[in-house]
């Protein structure tokens, strides 16, 4: 069997999946009409394609090969990766296609391995959206418009995170309800984003419904509530987790109204509330967690932490007034203030790197 890869081995695939990260803010920047690098300008229509299906592909897969503890799993990321660079690139989309929907297969069989060692509803829930991944790139690869992906490449986020915030309600008292009540949410979650690849506003409604039940589900259950009265790192978490469950409620409430159709005047608002406000909230808290068992370094802990997360709700509350408000120039403020958020998570998370090995 094949080794797994050093940390070392890890980074050049971690860089990887920044360069699309930083590709697609600066594309969806573009969109907004901001200035920005050529390359990144000429990448407007494919910002969705960079930040989920490279960067999100590359970080995901990268931290479930190293659970996995094999090379061949680090297909994945290094796929997700480069296909974000070629993006950026310029290569015929279809090679950028392929090199997604290699990466997603690969992160699929996986997440099966995964299931076959331990069998459990928060391993087949990561299969699962280990699936949707799979299922968005093969839509595209097969000609279909990048906005019938939404469904499938949120739900492959949503459903990822949700497996590993199910996975921890292991150290709650048992609740009889807890595991029905999260299987109907994840179902109709993905009989809409099905429904809606043939009546797309009745299905991305039905998708919307799933989102704000599973929004509920982890404000009820997820044990966050419980970490949100220690202090330290375990209430950092805790507070982005609510606070990113928050925001996927009012994106899947935005939802029920319509607001994922294209054209639709909130759609702006209802993605970023989801893809900014929610899953962004997940990896500023699971940060200090993952990327040490990554790439072995340890980030201790700093009250500082909170700045980029204040950053990161106080500019997406800016973005989505001036969507509410039909002022672009707000929407536009919020946009690059959204950009600045990322960036000062980023510095800070490599300050603390840097100051532990100084230490």
């Amino acid at each position: 069997m094949s080794k797994d890869l050093a940390p070392l081995g890890r980074l050049p695939l971690l860089i990887l999946g920044m360069l699309s990260l930083l590709g697609g803010v600066l594309g969806g920047l573009a969109r907004l009409g901001v200035a920005v690098p050529d390359v990144a300008a000429a990448q407007t229509t494919g910002h969705s394609a960079l930040m989920i299906g490279a960067f999100f592909g590359t970080v995901i897969s990268l931290e479930r090969a190293v659970a996995i503890g094999r090379g061949w799993a680090y297909t994945a990321p290094a796929c997700a990766g480069l296909g974000g660079v070629l993006l950026l690139a310029g290569t015929p989309v279809v090679i950028v296609q392929g090199l997604l929907t290699l990466s997603a297969l690969v992160l699929t069989l996986g997440c099966i391995q995964v299931v076959i060692r331990q069998t459990a509803l928060f391993t087949i829930m990561l299969g699962v959206g280990g699936l949707c991944l799979l299922a968005g790139n093969m839509l595209w690869l097969a000609g279909a418009d990048v906005h019938a992906l939404t469904p499938w490449w949120l739900a492959f986020l949503v459903l990822t995170i949700a497996g590993e915030r199910l996975e921890l309600t292991r150290f709650l008292p048992v609740r009889p309800a807890a595991a029905p009540l999260f299987i109907a949410a994840a179902a109709i979650i993905l009989g809409g984003a099905i429904v809606a690849l043939w009546h797309q506003d009745s299905g991305l409604r039905v998708f919307a419904a799933g989102l704000l039940a599973l929004a509920t589900w982890l404000l009820r259950y997820d044990i966050a509530r419980h970490n949100a009265r220690q202090s330290g790192l375990a209430r950092f978490i805790a507070i982005c987790l609510l606070s990113g469950y928050v925001w996927l409620a009012f994106g899947a409430a935005l939802g029920l109204t319509g607001g994922y159709s294209v054209g639709h005047p909130l759609r702006d608002a209802a993605i970023h509330m989801i893809a900014l406000g929610f899953v962004f909230a997940m990896v500023f808290g699971h940060a200090p967690i993952i990327f040490p068992a990554v790439m072995r370094v340890k980030i201790p802990y700093h009250p500082f932490f909170y700045v980029p997360l204040l950053a990161l709700h106080g500019s997406l509350v800016l973005r989505v007034s001036g969507v509410l408000s039909e002022h672009f120039a707000l929407r536009q403020h919020g946009a690059m203030a959204n950009a600045v958020a990322l960036a000062i998570f980023i510095l800070t998370m490599l300050t603390s790197v840097i100051r532990n090995r100084k230490r």
